[in-house]
C-alpha cells in the first residue's frame, strides 16, 4: 500500500494550518497597534468640514451632504 499521497495530503493541510495561524496572529497585531492608519482613509484636503456632523463637503457646496444644514462662509 502506497502511503504517498495521504503523507502529501496531510503535509498541505499542516502548512495550511500553519499558514492561518500566522495570519491570524498577524491580524491581532495589527489589532493592538495603536499607531495604525486605516488603509481606507482619505485626503478633506481643499474641503470645508461641516461644524454640525464633521463630514467634509465641496468648497462650493452650501448645504452639508452629511446632515443638510447650512456651511459656514
Amino acid at each position: 500500500m502506497d502511503h504517498a499521497p495521504l503523507l502529501a495530503i496531510l503535509a498541505a493541510a499542516g502548512i495550511g494550518i500553519l499558514a492561518t495561524l500566522a495570519i491570524l496572529r498577524r491580524l491581532q497585531v495589527e489589532e493592538t497597534d495603536e499607531a495604525r492608519v486605516s488603509p481606507f482613509a482619505v485626503s478633506s484636503e481643499g474641503m470645508k468640514r461641516c461644524p454640525a456632523c464633521g463630514i467634509a463637503n465641496l468648497v462650493t457646496d452650501a448645504t452639508c451632504s452629511g446632515c443638510g444644514k447650512r456651511l459656514p462662509g
